[in-house]
């Protein structure tokens, strides 16, 4: 019933578009056939929402990936740049809330290790919602940051560098089987600097995949409890991009392709000094809006790299 669910939340919405402007259709006969002037502003404004319902069908069909419906799970790690790739690491988080929060999506940090001053070194966050991880995986990449940096007493410019990795919740459902020996689980009063994001626990659950050396953790549940299956399904998640990895990789060698792993194959720069623009290296789109981009407004991004590279995509191969 899910399946016939998804499947029909895909086709109904182009059926009422093919009613819509064959309806369209007819009134401009009709309008023709009886020389009718005043029915043009209304096909007019019929076409305009049409165009608009084409586009955004046309971007959830780039969305055919086996996981692309599901939930998102995001990890951003500070890079080069000490306390200032912190404060930008938080500074991205806050951006995928607002975005998400935007789309009417669930939000909630899973983990976070704060930086020593600011921000923080590394931290995960569940997006929930349907085509969640669909548009998220546009994001992952590292991301560049310039600016004049508030740390810095001389207001000299800095450049920082974070990362984000974007897989999907797989669930505990997914294909992946773990052998109980190979985990050890450890406990641990939850700590860090507070705030909004972090809702702190005596029952954080930190787990160590031994043949992997993945180390998941999640402190923000209620429980013990919850936060083991949060971090056992974040574990799932994790082993089974990493054996998607693996098959991408054994890939790429057949094909002689080499990926950049080093700061200098940033996806995106943020630039706020000495002029205020953020640029997308893959599609070439940029904007001056650097606070609207900081607030959320990604689809400006996401929507064109969707486009353009979903024919090249060999992650559900």
């Amino acid at each position: 019933m899910q399946e016939v669910s998804a499947l029909r939340d895909v086709l109904e919405p182009w059926q009422e578009l093919r009613d819509d402007v064959e309806d369209l259709v007819t009134l401009a006969e009709l309008g023709v056939e009886e020389e009718d002037d005043s029915v043009e502003a209304e096909i007019a404004e019929g076409l305009r929402e049409a165009r608009e319902s084409f586009a955004g069908l046309e971007l959830l069909a780039m969305l055919s990936g086996k996981h692309d419906a599901s939930d998102a799970i995001v990890m951003i790690t500070a890079g080069a740049g000490g306390t200032e790739a912190c404060d930008w690491a938080s500074m991205l988080l806050d951006m995928y809330q607002f975005w998400a929060e935007a789309h009417g999506y669930d939000f909630r940090v899973l983990s976070a290790v704060p930086g020593d001053q600011a921000g923080y070194r590394n931290v995960t966050f569940e997006v929930s919602g349907r085509w969640a991880y669909g548009y998220l995986r546009a994001e992952a990449g590292v991301h560049r940051l310039v600016r004049i940096s508030p740390f810095d007493s001389s207001k000299r410019r800095h450049t920082s560098f974070a990362s984000v990795d974007v897989i999907p919740d797989v669930g505990e459902d997914a294909e992946v089987v773990i052998d109980p020996a190979d985990l050890r689980i450890d406990t641990y009063r939850s700590s860090g600097a507070g705030g909004q994001h972090v809702n702190k626990t005596d029952s954080a659950v930190r787990i160590t995949h031994v043949p992997s050396g993945i180390v998941v953790q999640c402190q923000n549940e209620r429980s013990q409890h919850a936060n083991r299956r949060t971090a056992m399904n974040l574990l799932r998640a994790r082993l089974h991009e990493l054996e998607r990895q693996r098959r991408q990789d054994e890939v790429d060698a057949l094909r002689g392709e080499r990926k950049g792993i080093d700061f200098g194959s940033q996806i995106r720069s943020y630039v706020m000094q000495p002029y205020r623009m953020v640029k997308d290296h893959r599609t070439d789109v940029e904007t001056g809006d650097v606070d609207g981009v900081l607030h959320g407004e990604l689809d400006r991004f996401i929507r064109p790299y969707l486009l353009e590279f979903a024919g090249k995509r060999g992650d559900e191969q």
